[in-house]
C-alpha cells in the first residue's frame, strides 16, 4: 500500500494500491510542504477532499432498455470560493481520478489567482458508444443527481475531456429547471446564446500559447523557427498548436488515440486541423508521414505539448524526450519520476496547474458576466487572459528562481500558500 494513500485514511471502497493521478497529487504536494512554513500544519487540507459524491446515473435507451452509470462530484477545497471544474464522460474515469483532477483545480485557480476553489465531476461511459439522445438524458440525470451540492455560488462545473457546450447547455437547463428559474451562471463554457463567453473555446490553447511565449522568452527560446510537438489536437493542443504556427514555429509531430504524423519542414497546420475535426484522428492525414505513435516521443524538437490526458510522460519514456521546454495542455501529464528525470537532463516543464489554467481563467469572466448580465468583447476576454496569465506566470517564474525550485514546486508553493492563508484565516467551524 502506498503510503502517501494509507496516510489519508481512504474509504474502503477506494483501493489505495490504484490511485493513479491521486497518488501522483500527494507527491506534489508532499514536495511543496517543506516551503510552506507555519502554514505546513494546514497541510492535510489538501490531502483531504471537502466533500465525494458518487451518484447511480439510470436512464431508458434509446431501444427502451434501462442501462446504469457511474457520475461522481468532488470538491477538493473551497477555501477561496465556490468549486470550479469540468464534468469529464469516459470509460475509465474513477473516483480517485476525479479526487486529483479536482485538486489540481483548487491549486490551478489559486495560481492565476481566481477567487474558486477546487471540483470536478466525471461519469464513467464511453460516449461514442451513444446516441445524442441517450447522452442528453445522461446529462440531466447526472445533473439532477449532483444538484444538492452545486449551484452559482456553490460549485460551478465546466466542459472537460468529451464533453461541450451542449452538455453545458444540458446541465444548465435542468438545474434552472429544478431550481424554478433561470440560472446561467450554475456551469460555465456553455454556447455564447446562452450566457457563454467569447473566446471561452479557445481559451485554454490560448493561455498555454501565452505561458510558452514567455517560458521561451525567459530561457533564450526564439518561437520564430521553433521545432513543435503536440499530442492531442483538440481545442487544447489544437489551438496553441495554430497560435504557435501564426507566430513563425514549425510543427514537426503530432500525435492522438489514432496515430502519430511527422514532416521534418512542418506540418500543415490548418489542413490538419481539419483532418482531425473532419476524421477524430490525426491518423492517415496526407500531408504528413505516419510513425508509430510511440515514436512519438523520440522526436527531435524544442517545445513538447502534451494536450491529451494524464500519465503519458513517464520513467519509461523521459529520457527519450529531447525537447527543451514542455507545456503541459492536459492535466497531470507527466510522472512525479518524469518530472525529476527531465529536471535532471535541464528541460523546462510548464507544468499544467498554470499553462492550461486559460480555460478556467475565461470561465471566471464568463461566470462574472453571467452575474451582472453585461458581456465583453472577444478583444477584451484576451486581452484580460494575457494579462493574468502573463502575470501569474512571471510570479512562478520569480519564485522558482528564489526558493530555487523546479516550475511545478513553484506553482504549488504560491498556490498552497494561497489557499492555506485562506484556510487560517477563515478559521475552523464550530
Amino acid at each position: 500500500m502506498s503510503t502517501l494513500s494509507h496516510q489519508l485514511n481512504l474509504p474502503s471502497y477506494l483501493d489505495a494500491n490504484k490511485l493513479g493521478a491521486w497518488d501522483m497529487y500527494l507527491q506534489q504536494v508532499e514536495r511543496v510542504t517543506p516551503y510552506l512554513g507555519t502554514l505546513a500544519r494546514w497541510v492535510d487540507t489538501l490531502k483531504r477532499p471537502k466533500r465525494m459524491l458518487i451518484v447511480d446515473v439510470p436512464i431508458h435507451l434509446d431501444d427502451g432498455s434501462i442501462a446504469h452509470f457511474e457520475g461522481y462530484r468532488v470538491q477538493h477545497n473551497l477555501s477561496r470560493g465556490p468549486g470550479k471544474g469540468g464534468v469529464r464522460f469516459h470509460q475509465d474515469v474513477t473516483l480517485s481520478e476525479v479526487m486529483a483532477l479536482s485538486a489540481w483545480m483548487s491549486v490551478k485557480n489559486a495560481a492565476v489567482n481566481v477567487p474558486f476553489g477546487g471540483a470536478k465531476g466525471g461519469i464513467r461511459l464511453n460516449p461514442h458508444h451513444y446516441s445524442k439522445g441517450e447522452l442528453e438524458r445522461i446529462t440531466r440525470r447526472y445533473t439532477s443527481e449532483i444538484g444538492i451540492i452545486i449551484g452559482p455560488s456553490k460549485d460551478i462545473p465546466a466542459p472537460d475531456v468529451n464533453t461541450n457546450e451542449q452538455v453545458m447547455a444540458w446541465m444548465m437547463d435542468t438545474y434552472s429547471m429544478n431550481q424554478g428559474g433561470t440560472a446561467t451562471g450554475v456551469v460555465t463554457g456553455k454556447p455564447v446564446d446562452l450566457g457563454g463567453s467569447l473566446g471561452r473555446r479557445e481559451a485554454t490553447g490560448r493561455g498555454v500559447f501565452t505561458v510558452g511565449v514567455e517560458a521561451a522568452q525567459h530561457m533564450g527560446l526564439s518561437i520564430q523557427g521553433a521545432r513543435l510537438a503536440v499530442q492531442g489536437l483538440g481545442n487544447v493542443g489544437g489551438t496553441a498548436a495554430k497560435l504557435f504556427g501564426e507566430a513563425g514555429a514549425l510543427l514537426i509531430a503530432a500525435q492522438d488515440h489514432g496515430g502519430a504524423v511527422l514532416k521534418d519542414t512542418g506540418l500543415d497546420i490548418p489542413a490538419l486541423l481539419a483532418h482531425v475535426a473532419a476524421h477524430g484522428t490525426v491518423a492517415d492525414f496526407a500531408g504528413g508521414d505516419p510513425i508509430d505513435p510511440d515514436n512519438f516521443w523520440d522526436v527531435n524538437c524544442d517545445i513538447l505539448i502534451p494536450a491529451a490526458l494524464e500519465g503519458q510522460i513517464t520513467a519509461d519514456n523521459a529520457n527519450r524526450i529531447q525537447a527543451k521546454l514542455i507545456l503541459e495542455g492536459a492535466n497531470g501529464p507527466t510522472t512525479p519520476q518524469a518530472d525529476d528525470i527531465l529536471g535532471d537532463k535541464g528541460v523546462v516543464i510548464v507544468p499544467d496547474v498554470i499553462a492550461n489554467a486559460g480555460g478556467v481563467t475565461v470561465s471566471y469572466f464568463e461566470w462574472v458576466q453571467d452575474f451582472s448580465s453585461f458581456f465583453w468583447s472577444e478583444d477584451e476576454i484576451n486581452a484580460r487572459l494575457v494579462r493574468i496569465m502573463r502575470e501569474a506566470f512571471d510570479t512562478v517564474w520569480q519564485t522558482a528562481k528564489t526558493q530555487g525550485t523546479t516550475l511545478r514546486t513553484a506553482t504549488f508553493i504560491v498556490a498552497c500558500t494561497r489557499i492555506l492563508n485562506a484556510r487560517e484565516q477563515r478559521g475552523l467551524y464550530p
